[in-house]
């Protein structure tokens, strides 16, 4: 597993493909589920952003994915994962968000690396300032992941 919070671009697909040669034995995996989230330019009613900027905690943020990945780990059959967040200055359609999970079956790399990236929108200690010609505001929240909220409902009703 690998925790990465960067300044700056990053090719999204070329990390993947090195963490993989480097780190996932061959022949090991039948699954390899991706999330690349990128800058829209839009949010909330808001049109036309030009720029984002992303703040975070330095040391926490790192140890908070980091457990998040181990949760993952421990909670599905999950061979790794690796996680590489952009934080700074930011411009639409710009990768911000890597999340790559491993597995012999894909639905345990699904179910893992969507339960990764929901912690990171809704809980990981990062701070988005966004702005357009209007100007620039601090994002109170973050986008609500339907699906993922059915699916966790659901499993509470089963436990």
């Amino acid at each position: 597993m690998k925790v990465i919070i960067q300044d700056g671009e990053f090719d999204p697909w070329k990390a993947v493909q090195e963490y993989q040669s480097e780190n996932i034995a061959d022949g090991k995996h039948g699954a390899s589920v991706t999330f690349i989230g990128s800058m829209r330019d839009f949010n909330d009613g808001v049109d036309d952003l030009s720029k984002m900027y992303l703040d975070h905690y330095p040391g926490m943020t790192e140890k908070h994915i980091e457990r998040v990945c181990e949760d993952a780990l421990n909670k599905w059959d999950v061979l790794d994962a690796f996680v590489v967040h952009r934080v700074g200055n930011i411009a639409p359609n710009d990768a911000i968000v890597l999340v790559a999970v491993w597995s012999e079956h894909r639905a345990m790399a699904f179910d893992a690396c969507r339960f990764i990236i929901n912690d990171l929108k809704h809980r990981a200690p990062f701070w988005k300032r966004e702005a357009n010609e209007d100007g620039e505001r601090w994002v109170e929240g973050n986008t609500v992941d339907e699906v993922a909220d059915q699916h966790s409902d659901m499993a509470k009703r089963a436990s």
